[in-house]
Order: C-alpha cells, then structure tokens, then sequence
C-alpha cells in the first residue's frame, strides 16, 4: 500500500520535472502579458472614461490599447528571449570547445566545481571522471552553468504566451467598460479588474507552486493603484476640459 505522505509530486508541481524550465518561460511570460492586458488596458479606458462615457472614444481607445499591448508584449518577449537563447547557444559553443581542445583541464575544472560543494579532492575527482565519461558537456553546462542544453528558452513560445495572456486580460475590462451603462461602466469595469488580478495571482502562485495569499494581495494592490491613478488624472482633465 503506497504511504500518501511519500507519494511523488504531481508533474505541475514538481520542481525537478524535465520540463520545468520551459514551464517557468512560458508561465513568466503569460503571467506578465495578462497582468500588464488588465491593467494597462483597465487603466487607460477608466482614465478615458473619467473624461468621457460616449462610446466611440473608448472603444478606439480601448481596442488601440489592446492590439498595440499585445503587439509591443509579443515582440519585446520574443526579443528578450531571442537574445538570451542566443547566449546559451555561445556558451554552450564555447563548453564544446573546450571539452575537445582542452579535456585535461576541462576535467581539472569540473573537479575543483565538485570539491567546492564540499566534496574530498578524490570523491570529487572520481565523480567529474564519471560523468565526463558519461555527458561531459551537459556536466559541465548543469555545474559550471546552470545549464541545460535540452532545455533552452524558446522565444516564440514566451512571445505567443505573452501576447496571448495580453490580449485575454485585456478584454475583460474593455468589454466592462464599453457595455456597462452609465454611471456604473467605471464600478463595474474596477470590480472585472479586480476579480481578474485575483484569479491572475492566484493562478501563478499555483503553477509556480508559490504561496498565493502574498501573489495575489502584490498583483491586486499594484492594479488597483494603477486604476485608481488614471481615474484620478482623467477624472481630472476631463473636468479641466469642460
């Protein structure tokens, strides 16, 4: 009978999954682009709203907001990751060099990674020899680089996630704003938003495997003083304009 209390993680929230690199790009890269959607996009339709109920205004507002959002998320996402993965690929370029042209001190490297963890220079030693035998590049990209040449970052996976998650969190308030009436478009389109960064916060401490209550008060408090400042300035220039 297996003991419930030693079971294995499940592979969401399993730390040491084989994937879970890639999960933690693209779960970065959507939380991010669905946060800044809600709260970018909540913030410039209350602002505009402050100012003015008619329609036309916001959902040009609105719509802009979401389509260059998403756009700008995408693209500096993809940038970003473009330029990190090209690292990773130099530095592993630069490992197999050295493992072909300099394997003795390569290995003597290795060694002195292994003894500072705290291993004796023959423990250590007879460790690097192992695995240098077995995977020498990929030893030394996990203890020298913290490295793992299966696993690097993809940018387009974290562009379409980031501009996806954008895009998602941005309707939401949009749709609040422009099909609520009257008086109640800015209460409602603030209770959406809020209810939006709380499912946000709670979502990514899940799949991060964080603690939740710190995630979501962070993202909650950040958006609403967001929403409340553009409410305020357009609150106030839309009064100065009449």
């Amino acid at each position: 009978m297996t003991n419930p209390a030693v079971e294995p993680l499940h592979p969401v929230n399993d730390v040491h999954a084989s994937n879970h690199g890639q999960r933690l790009n693209w779960l970065r890269a959507g939380v991010l682009g669905a946060n800044d959607g809600i709260v970018s996009t909540s913030a410039l339709v209350v602002g505009v709203a402050a100012a003015t109920p008619e329609f036309q205004p916001l959902l040009i507002a609105g719509t802009a907001a979401l389509l260059a959002g998403a756009l700008s998320m995408g693209v500096g996402e993809y940038v970003s990751v473009s330029t990190q993965r090209d690292t990773e690929k130099a530095l592993i370029a630069k490992e197999t060099w050295e493992l072909e042209h300099m394997p003795e001190q390569e290995l003597e490297e290795l060694t002195q990674l292994y003894m500072a963890k705290g291993l004796r220079r023959e423990t250590a030693e007879e460790v690097a020899r192992e695995l240098t035998a077995k995977d020498a590049l990929g030893a030394h990209l996990e203890t020298e680089l913290h490295m793992d040449a299966e696993e690097l970052t993809n940018p387009w996976v974290a562009a379409g996630a980031s501009a996806l998650a954008f895009t998602v969190g941005a309707i939401l308030p949009l749709l609040a704003v422009l099909f609520v009436p009257g008086a109640m478009k800015i209460p409602a389109t603030a209770f959406v938003v809020l209810i939006a960064l709380v499912i946000t916060g709670w979502l990514s401490a899940k799949l991060g495997g964080a603690r939740v209550g710190p995630a979501v008060i962070r993202v909650v408090l950040g958006g609403m003083l967001a929403l409340a400042i553009t409410f305020g300035i357009g609150a106030w220039l839309g009064t100065g304009v009449a």
